[in-house]
């Protein structure tokens, strides 16, 4: 019985804490996305084929594929295959078979398609906001939205999608870097892309940088 009141209280304190950070994130990304949006209509792109170019432009080998896309956009694959259908039909997007197994697509954004990313994101709006406050301020802010999207994420058992300099397969070798899970090199230009196979260091998760 005691048990049951204290993690009522419990709850009833985290509700209202949640209920603030959640009218937070909602508030501002809201203004975002109506900023993006808008830059979208005039470029001749939905908000979502902007999102899934967006995301093209930062994985690595191992996340480009049709269904990293719906993973990390949290969409249905039918939804997916048509927004990247339409991608390749305006000529944003470009395929190719994997070589070592065909029924693998991989998937990335033509000159065209990072020119239209690099022309929207980030977003002015926010380019803006950020401008207006210090060093010290954007840090804090950066740190603090990385501890809670990493909380997020971990809760509900989600995959991380984070750079690999992170990730607790990354080792640092004379040459370069290697991926302990594929056991392949990686560059330098690999380790600040986005994996879809990303777990957290321990040193990534308590806030220490690599």
């Amino acid at each position: 019985m005691i048990v049951n009141k204290v993690s009522t209280r419990y709850y009833g304190i985290m509700s209202e804490k949640v209920y603030l950070v959640h009218d937070l994130i909602e508030r501002l990304g809201n203004l975002v996305r109506a900023d993006v949006r808008a830059v979208c209509h005039t470029s001749g792109v939905r908000p979502v084929q902007l999102e899934a170019l967006h995301y093209l432009t930062q994985c690595n080998r191992y996340s480009d594929t049709p269904q990293a896309v719906a993973e990390y956009l949290g969409l249905t694959k039918g939804t997916v295959s048509q927004t990247l259908k339409v991608l390749e039909e305006k000529g944003l997007l470009k395929k190719r078979s994997d070589p070592f197994d065909k029924r693998v697509v991989h998937l990335a954004p033509t000159a065209s398609g990072r020119r239209l990313v690099e022309r929207i994101v980030p977003s002015d709006l926010l380019a803006m906001g950020i401008g207006k406050l210090s060093k010290s301020e954007q840090q804090a802010t950066m740190e603090v939205l990385r501890l809670l999207l990493s909380s997020v994420q971990k809760a509900n058992n989600l995959r991380t999608f984070a750079q690999c300099h992170s990730c607790r397969f990354n080792q640092k070798i004379d040459d370069g870097y290697l991926c302990e899970l594929t056991q392949e090199s990686l560059t330098a230009d690999d380790v600040v892309l986005i994996c879809r196979e990303h777990q957290y260091s321990e040193k990534a998760v308590t806030g220490i940088e690599e």
